[in-house]
């Protein structure tokens, strides 16, 4: 089970950190990802973390102002979000299903992860 968390309204350039809490499975055995999914548009992959946190791919959208991290002593994976823009209003999922870490090419696919949380409604507005 994975349980995302953290979501709010925030102003333009503001941050929020989400959580993405799991149970149920051996968590440091498998990757983490995030995607989100904004009003009328397809779910879209935001970035993903190794099982071990050595290895991490974001979008294009996204880096520089995002950093995903995860603690294995807590089951816990953060998704740190920095100077947000209304483009960042979305509902924010996570997601596993690799063991390690995906194929390079297949990140960003949404049939790379088998198994989703609920999603925690990201909302950046003045």
């Amino acid at each position: 089970q994975l349980q995302a968390s953290g979501g709010g309204l925030v102003q333009p350039g503001g941050s929020l950190r989400l959580s993405c809490a799991a149970s149920g499975f051996t968590f440091d055995d498998y990757a983490i990802s995030w995607f989100r999914q904004a009003p009328g548009k397809e779910r879209e992959a935001v970035t993903c973390i190794s099982s071990g946190g050595g290895w991490k791919k974001y979008a294009d959208s996204v880096k520089g102002r995002f950093t995903i991290s995860r603690d294995n002593s807590k089951n816990t994976v953060y998704l740190q979000m920095n100077s947000l823009k209304p483009e960042d209003t979305a509902v924010y999922y996570c997601a596993t299903g690799p063991l390690g870490r995906p194929i390079l090419s297949s990140w960003a696919r949404r049939e790379t992860w088998s198994y989703w949380g609920q999603g925690t409604l990201v909302t950046v507005s003045s």
